[in-house]
């Protein structure tokens, strides 16, 4: 809508079932939806644009690391999100988070410090009308 990138979120090619708990890490390239529990590290494969989906049902118990991350269940483990991390009304974040571009909706928590990491220092443009002003 408006502000938005207009590119299109990776389809979900992967998905972890309600009744599912896998134990151990789990690595992950494309779209993965976790509707389960996963005991330990989930990780996007290198590269831009890797999507993970943590519906309400959700539960990860470890960290987790990704370009595109929306959340709407509980994740206990240090996040870290390239590109851009959506907070959900249920999600619930006990951990460090690190995030270029973040959306938090109403009644979504996080537990843990929120570290801004910026791919570089801000740059600011003036407009040629601008700069005459100046």
């Amino acid at each position: 809508m408006f502000g938005r990138n207009q590119n299109p979120r990776p389809e979900i090619d992967s998905l972890i079932g309600i009744a599912a708990r896998i134990e151990g890490d789990l690595v992950f390239s494309g779209g993965l939806r976790i509707d389960g529990e996963v005991l330990g590290n989930v990780i996007a494969a290198d590269g831009p644009g890797h999507l993970l989906i943590v519906s309400e049902h959700a539960r990860i118990e470890g960290a987790v690391s990704c370009a595109i991350l929306v959340v709407n269940g509980y994740i206990a483990g240090t996040v870290r999100v390239s590109e851009v991390l959506e907070l959900q009304p249920k999600a619930r974040i006990v951990g460090d988070v690190h995030y270029k571009l973040l959306e938090m909706q109403g009644g979504a928590a996080v537990t843990g410090v929120l570290k801004h990491q910026p791919d570089s220092p801000a740059q600011f443009h003036l407009t040629e009308a601008e700069a005459s002003a100046a």
